[in-house]
């Protein structure tokens, strides 16, 4: 989180039992409400492996107790979608029913699952992928993100929605640089010139594009359907799953329809990440739940 920590008021918690560390929750505070950390797409509670729920349970409810002692009124949390959890992992969930939580957004992943691939891709998808092939598309993995984040995705950004990539090419570099094995780009091109990219988040089951940008030929060229033909088949394909992400706008509310038809077409269907909100003084729901 060094990378852009200049963007939040960090409030992280570590929590330990003895000189152990047994929890940590990433965050940063807004006014009188703490996020689980809004720099991370996916932070939530990390909790040690052996704690069973009745620790997990103690554990959370001591941060409610933390946090309301330092004037913090609510706490907002995000769950891990399943797909990136190395074990059972539904404690949050039972956790926020237990203190009568509100969900406050949803959002939408587009997930292929390797163990339930259809067949055979949508026509569509196999029209774009010939083209692709007439027109003699290359997909590289290059160890730099220069050439897509200039020449692509920032231009692509701009014209389309007149915003810039959430990462700096800068920041992204400095992330690639401690990950280097997690976070790998790879570039379509026609001859020498790049039109198409990906940015790939890499983890042990799971495969993350983060960011998908081609030039304004990509329905002509393909260069999408190229690229992700490889990448789901070949280069990932001993991988659990294939996350292309959110299509949601508004908090969850609204979905590109566009954007979620075209997920799908490669086989992609919808898992979902909760957000809660928790009042802190809620910690004295937990004393009675068990019997």
């Amino acid at each position: 989180m060094e990378y852009h920590k200049d963007r939040f008021d960090d409030f992280s918690v570590l929590i330990f039992k003895g000189e152990k560390l047994i929890a940590v929750l990433p965050a940063n505070k807004v006014g009188d409400t703490l996020h689980s950390h809004q720099g991370l797409t996916y932070g939530g509670m990390v909790t040690h492996k052996a704690l069973k729920f009745n620790e997990v349970l103690e554990v959370f409810k001591l941060l409610l107790q933390f946090l309301e002692d330092h004037n913090i009124l609510y706490l907002n949390i995000k769950s891990l979608p399943s797909i990136y959890a190395s074990g059972p992992d539904s404690q949050l969930a039972y956790l926020m029913f237990l203190l009568n939580a509100s969900v406050v957004r949803r959002d939408a992943l587009s997930v292929i699952d390797y163990n339930f691939m259809p067949e055979s891709i949508s026509s569509n998808r196999k029209r774009g992928f010939k083209k692709g092939q007439s027109h003699n598309l290359v997909v590289k993995e290059e160890s730099s993100l220069e050439n897509f984040w200039t020449a692509i995705l920032i231009p692509n950004l701009k014209a389309q929605h007149n915003v810039k990539p959430v990462h700096t090419l800068e920041e992204m570099t400095l992330l690639q640089s401690h990950f280097p094995n997690n976070i790998r780009q790879f570039n379509v091109y026609k001859g020498d010139t790049i039109v198409a990219g990906t940015t790939i988040f890499e983890t042990k089951n799971v495969a993350h594009a983060q960011y998908i940008s081609a030039n304004s030929d990509k329905q002509e060229l393909g260069s999408l359907d190229v690229l992700f033909q490889y990448l789901i088949h070949t280069v990932f394909k001993d991988k659990l799953f294939f996350d292309f992400g959110t299509s949601n706008v508004n908090n969850g509310l609204n979905i590109n329809k566009g954007l979620l038809y075209w997920k799908e077409s490669f086989g992609a269907r919808m898992i979902v990440q909760d957000f809660y909100s928790v009042s802190t003084k809620n910690h004295e729901l937990l004393n009675s739940v068990f019997i």
